[in-house]
């Protein structure tokens, strides 16, 4: 019944989480759930009224155009002007998106002819690796390992690889690992993708979930960038907006029609109501984000300790909201333990891939007082172990 394509697919990882959330819930446990990365704090009132107000606007029902709303592209370019000190011209290097996860799924579509190389992430959002299959291209494992802070080896690929490959996914701030790259990194890895002809695809939707003092680049603020790259961006975690699904790919304008080509034959574009109120949610995004800010890292801080005390191998994450926890074990094995015997669901590292073996990620998406109670559940249960 179903193509090779389908066949050929692994199970969605967060699905699977869903499923083990669901079946707790249905046994009657209290469950706390730390998996998916989906924000539980509201979205602004003054967002939510700007929608409303826009759906009864009847230019937004009809058909949208295609490359979104010149309005919401240009809102994005001052975005970016703001947020990165990166001037984009909003007709032809910025592209709205039904959500950053469809415009990454569609990109290899517009590049990649069957059995053409792409180097992927691992760990890794695990979209990348599906959407390199979708497109009938061949994922090229570029390891991400905590000895070089999660960043990739660009000296480790062979020089005959890196020349067929096509397009090279990354992302920064990273998901799962929480990790961060400097400007002199990107600087290493435009010049690399320069040298190869290389597509360069950065996932950036946590740009603004970071701890430090200073906010982690965008790779287009390197210069050269804007000629080998583009830079996807989402208004979910930056504005607690995950179900409006409105986000934008921005940068190289070949790059940029090539997605767009591939859109304008598969979907018709957001609903212009939600581009209206995403013009507001990057005018405001600056105070939303630093809002944020200080609730995440309260969170982070308290589930960093707990973590700690139960005797995992974690650092505080630079940006994001997960901690990314070595437990020294299969991955899978932890997280059904913590989901059976503590009603606390976390992601098994294995899901992101091979090099996520013996880490789970855990987001701190939920009230505080909730991961509290999952701390003081978690040193329950290692301090009964020890007694045993």
């Amino acid at each position: 019944m179903y193509s090779d394509r389908i066949k050929s697919l692994p199970p969605y990882p967060f699905a699977a989480i869903d499923r083990a959330k669901i079946a707790a819930q249905k046994r009657g446990v209290d469950v706390i759930n730390l998996g998916v990365g989906d924000p539980d704090l509201p979205t602004p009132q003054i967002i939510i009224d700007s929608l409303c107000r826009a759906a009864a606007d009847p230019r937004n029902h009809q058909y949208p155009s295609y490359e979104g709303k010149i309005e919401f592209r240009t809102a994005v370019a001052e975005w970016y002007k703001e947020t990165f000190k990166v001037d984009l011209d909003p007709e032809s290097e910025v592209l709205a998106l039904i959500g950053s996860k469809e415009g990454i799924a569609h990109a290899p579509l517009a590049f990649l002819n069957p059995g053409n190389l792409a180097l992927v992430p691992d760990p890794a959002y695990p979209v990348y690796k599906t959407a390199v299959e979708f497109a009938g291209g061949v994922p090229v494992i570029l390891p991400l390992k905590r000895e070089n802070g999660f960043l990739p080896d660009l000296d480790s690929i062979p020089s005959d690889v890196a020349r067929k490959a096509r397009l090279i996914f990354l992302n920064y701030p990273n998901n799962p690992t929480g990790a961060c790259a400097d400007l002199k990194f990107f600087k290493r890895l435009v010049d690399f993708a320069a040298d190869n002809n290389l597509i360069v695809l950065h996932d950036n939707p946590y740009s603004e979930v970071y701890f430090g003092d200073e906010r982690p680049p965008s790779i287009l603020e390197v210069e050269g960038a804007r000629e080998v790259a583009v830079e996807f961006h989402s208004l979910s975690k930056t504005c607690n907006m995950t179900g409006w699904r409105v986000g934008f790919v921005v940068g190289d304008r070949e790059i940029v029609a090539g997605i767009g080509n591939v859109k304008s034959n598969i979907d018709s574009g957001n609903f212009g109501a939600v581009q209206d109120a995403g013009i507001v949610a990057l005018k405001n995004a600056q105070k939303i984000a630093a809002d944020m800010r200080k609730t995440y890292q309260e969170r982070v801080e308290l589930l960093y300790a707990g973590l700690k005390k139960i005797g995992l191998e974690v650092e505080k994450p630079e940006a994001t909201f997960y901690l990314w926890a070595w437990t020294g074990g299969r991955s899978k094995d932890y997280t059904r333990k913590l989901i059976d015997q503590l009603g606390i669901v976390a992601t098994p590292g294995v899901g992101f891939g091979d090099y996520g073996e013996g880490y789970v990620r855990f987001s701190v998406t939920q009230p505080t007082d909730r991961i509290a109670e999952a701390v003081e559940r978690m040193e329950r249960m290692v301090a009964e172990e020890k007694s045993l």
